[in-house]
């Protein structure tokens, strides 16, 4: 398992369990994402805190999660992103396109 999840307040909160988030794994963590959503969660909020490295498949995988969402009148926010990560999301834009908190707290305020 990928994610490890837990509520906090109206979000769920899914934690990433895994330093490298690449090709190998990214479709199984599309796959528990829009399971999350499938299940009637309104508000993701997929924490990165351990992450380390992540791959464009991996990204590609949280986009796709992130359509689905809105399909279903849910929305997906990122927290938790090293410097190296959120530069990345920055010269892709999904920082345009996903609304990234510093932290779980941040996240639920809509700081």
């Amino acid at each position: 398992m990928i994610l490890q999840t837990h509520l906090l307040n109206n979000a769920l909160i899914a934690d990433i369990q895994l330093k490298e988030a690449n090709l190998s794994n990214s479709e199984q963590f599309k796959g528990e994402l829009i399971s999350l959503i499938n299940n009637g969660n309104k508000f993701v909020v997929v924490n990165f805190e351990q992450v380390t490295y992540v791959d464009s498949s991996f990204l590609g995988a949280l986009v796709s999660a992130l359509k689905l969402a809105m399909n279903n009148s849910a929305d997906i926010a990122v927290v938790g992103l090293n410097s190296d990560i959120r530069s990345l999301f920055q010269l892709v834009r999904l920082d345009k396109v996903f609304r990234i908190y510093t932290n779980t707290q941040e996240a639920l305020t809509g700081a």
